[in-house]
């Protein structure tokens, strides 16, 4: 256990120091405001504070986490050895920055509820964030930073043993339409093809009939491949298809279509399944209940994790609905045409409320990469190296790697040539030493 002395111990105190201690080297913490308690304390222990109380290991603290609320904060981001880090804190301490504070910055998404220019899909962008102007979205700093603060404390507790945990991959399908052409109904079929004959989409015409008739396999019914290569592997797949009701963007199918219903309980036999929110029920609580409520009751369990539709998450109101609504997990987090770390960790973490300054009891999973990030790259090679690049950014901090594709990546489409080979590496990531 490490014991840790603090001025305050405060929500935001606790929050971060279990997250960096507990969940990503697996040490267990407590804390203490008695010098008596700290001095006796014969294990691993640091202060954390303004001064120093005599040799022992000291982290200078910085304000934000014995505040509450937002501030105006200066930050000027550092280079530190192979990383960078802000919230310098001078010599005396044991190591250069306040890497518990930083941490925070970055978990809570301090940034998220500070001013900024949304997208046209009211997403807070990778090029609004610290990370990506400051050049370290491609790493998880906060796990890095922990792993420096391990060595660091370990070079004065020699004898202590960290317990140490392994790479891990979670590889997720998100599908917001199981078929193109199939269960789309006569009117949504018609307008479809009155759209390829103005836009002189013969081709797709001609694919659309094959596959209406029997003929031809629909292009986004790769269900049977994705099954397939899950029975030939540990890791468990997890799916989010979106059951919502058709809007101007959520086109999926019908959720009452039996032949929809049974794809995804045939899913469900072999795989994890999710709940894709469709675009309006991030604002609408009403919404979401409606579909989490049908989800539940195709599964015929309770529903654990879910995913936003677009990506979009409006803090701190979204992650509310979740937890009212006592959904446990989300995946939501991460950015569509960016890879990288948006909270800055590969470690998921539970969501600190910074309105009601308290840690919630739902888990975020932040997804690094997305399949259409990788359509910016244009040969298969390059995308190859760019996909083992964030693979050994968190291979090195033994985090949990989460990429995102969509059912239609693994189709022949010209656009997603080669990604099948780029989910095997995916997988095949799991097994290497």
């Amino acid at each position: 256990m490490l014991l840790v002395y603090t001025h305050k111990i405060t929500p935001r105190l606790k929050y971060v120091f279990k997250h960096i201690c507990t969940r990503i080297l697996g040490v267990k913490v407590e804390f203490t405001t008695k010098i008596e308690t700290f001095i006796a304390h014969d294990s691993l222990k640091m202060s954390y504070t303004k001064q120093q109380l005599g040799n022992e290991f000291f982290v200078k603290s910085h304000d934000i986490l014995f505040e509450q609320g937002l501030s105006d904060l200066d930050i000027n981001v550092q280079n530190w050895e192979n990383t960078k880090c802000f919230f310098y804190n001078g010599d005396k301490s044991a190591i250069p920055f306040d890497i518990f504070a930083a941490s925070f910055y970055l978990l809570s998404r301090y940034e998220e509820y500070l001013p900024h220019v949304k997208d046209e899909f009211g997403r807070f962008t990778a090029a609004e964030s610290l990370a990506y102007k400051c050049g370290f979205l491609h790493q998880p700093v906060v796990d890095i930073w922990a792993y420096k603060f391990k060595e660091a404390i370990q070079a004065q507790f020699e004898e202590f043993k960290f317990s140490e945990k392994s790479y891990t991959i979670k590889p997720i399908i998100d599908v917001p339409s199981a078929y193109n052409f199939r269960l789309k109904g006569f009117m949504r079929t018609l307008g479809g093809v009155v759209k390829d004959i103005f836009r002189f989409r013969f081709k797709s015409l001609y694919i659309r009939f094959m596959v209406i008739l029997g003929f031809k396999h629909d292009p986004f019914d790769t269900f049977k491949f994705l099954i397939n290569r899950q029975k030939n592997t540990k890791v468990k797949f997890l799916f989010f298809f979106l059951i919502g009701d058709y809007s101007t963007y959520d086109k999926g199918i019908n959720p009452n279509k039996k032949k929809f219903v049974s794809l995804i309980k045939h899913v469900a036999d072999y795989c994890l399944v999710g709940l894709k929110t469709s675009y309006f029920a991030i604002e609408d609580i009403s919404i979401l209940k409606k579909e989490k409520l049908r989800m539940e009751d195709i599964l015929n369990t309770t529903l654990k994790a879910s995913r936003q539709s677009f990506s979009r998450l409006n803090l701190p109101e979204s992650y509310r609905n979740l937890i009212e609504l006592e959904i446990q997990e989300d995946y939501t987090m991460g950015y569509v045409n960016h890879i990288g770390f948006r909270a800055g960790s590969c470690t998921p973490f539970l969501f600190y409320d910074l309105d009601y300054e308290t840690q919630t009891p739902l888990k975020i999973h932040p997804y690094h990469l997305m399949d259409y990030a990788l359509l910016k790259t244009h040969s298969l090679l390059d995308k190859k190296k760019v996909l083992n690049e964030i693979i050994h950014e968190v291979k090195q901090v033994n985090g949990e790697f989460i990429p995102v594709f969509h059912n239609y990546t693994y189709s022949n489409e010209k656009q997603w040539y080669g990604f099948k080979e780029l989910f095997n590496i995916i997988l095949e990531s799991a097994n290497e030493d």
